[in-house]
């Protein structure tokens, strides 16, 4: 690559060299580069063409999450259904009972007390339920 000479002069009169690096041949490397990829990226997910064959088989169905709610006053949801604290496992055990392992969420009100929250968790585990999310907000 010549090193290009400046129209600027110096005190003696001399021209200077430029100092500026011509990045014109490496974008061009890159925007090629870029293209290669673009082109051998579908290539690489593809894997092997297999003609698969066609079946009249129901999809699986996925079992919806079972939804728990503590409201404020420490009143407690399954689903929209409100249950005394009492009836709470005997209602949890008949939702997981035609499911092999129920997955639960969690929704308890914010200003609710922690040991509700933990009373309701307790009563979870003793209906034999693991599977627990805790719904929370995003931050804002």
């Amino acid at each position: 690559m010549a090193l290009a000479t400046a129209s600027k002069r110096s005190a003696k009169g001399r021209l200077m060299p430029m100092s500026e690096m011509n990045v014109t041949p490496m974008v061009d490397v890159m925007l090629v580069l870029l293209i290669i990829f673009m082109v051998a990226a579908p290539m690489l997910t593809q894997g092997v063409q297999v003609a698969l064959p066609k079946a009249d088989a129901t999809p699986i169905e996925q079992d919806k999450p079972v939804e728990v709610s503590i409201k404020k006053d420490g009143s407690i949801y399954v689903g929209s259904t409100q249950v005394p604290q009492d009836a709470l496992i005997a209602r949890l055990q008949a939702a997981q009972e035609n499911r092999e392992q129920a997955s639960i969420i969690l929704r308890a009100d914010k200003e609710l007390d922690y040991g509700t929250v933990m009373q309701v968790m307790a009563a979870l585990q003793a209906a034999g339920m693991v599977d627990v999310g805790l719904v929370t907000s995003a931050n804002e």
